[in-house]
Order: structure tokens, then sequence, then C-alpha cells
């Protein structure tokens, strides 16, 4: 079994910032990628930044120069989030591709269970 933890959402007016955190616990032998995706109310999941094992990130880019995606450790993942907007708005979700040390196979539908961050204008 697979844990994932997220910390560090809540409420901001908009220039501010925020840090989210996660950590992932449980059956894991390696981690590939760790992610963090959002859904706004009536919109889907999207990506919002993505950070490989050898710290290479990607980002969506309407969060290119404002937020940061760096790793913990192994088995945690940071989300710097600088000059918010209200449509940053969002529940955000963590999101790990590892190995499973139980089964040897890897896994990719590993999701943290949200937290909420509110940008008001």
């Amino acid at each position: 079994q697979v844990k994932l933890v997220e910390s560090g959402g809540g409420l901001v007016q908009a220039g501010g910032s925020l840090t989210l955190s996660c950590v992932a616990s449980g059956s894991i032998m390696g981690i590939t990628v760790m992610g963090w995706y959002r859904q706004a109310p009536g919109k889907q999941r999207e990506v919002v930044a993505t950070i490989t094992s050898d710290d290479y990130a990607n980002y969506e880019d309407s969060v290119k120069g404002r937020f940061t995606i760096s790793r913990g450790g192994r088995d945690t993942v940071h989300l710097q989030m600088s000059m918010l907007k209200p449509e940053d708005t969002a529940v955000y979700y963590c999101n790990v591709d590892l190995v499973r040390s139980d089964t040897g196979t890897r896994s990719f539908d590993n999701w943290g269970q949200g937290t909420q961050v509110t940008v008001s204008s």
C-alpha cells in the first residue's frame, strides 16, 4: 500500500504565496516522477508541475515563473507558489509514479487526498 499526504493549502490574497508539501510512504522501492495536479470546480484535473528522480522539472505554461517544484528527499515533493492569482484556485493533488517494493511493479495511479488552495482577489 502507498499513501500520499499533502499539506500547506489555504486561503491567500492575490499576489501572495503558499507552499504545498507531499510525503509518500508505504511499499515504495523507488520513485520515478512526483507531480502536482489541480482541479478547479467544473473543470478537469490538469497537471501543474512534475519533477523526475534526477530533478528535471516541467511546468504548465500558466505557472511558469511563479511556481517552483522541488524534492525534499526521496519521498517528498514541494510546490512553492508565488504571485498567486484567483485562477489558481483549485484543489491541488500530489501524484507519484513509483515502483512498488511489495510487487516490483510500476504504479502510476497514486494520489493524495487533495488540499484546497483559494486565492481571493
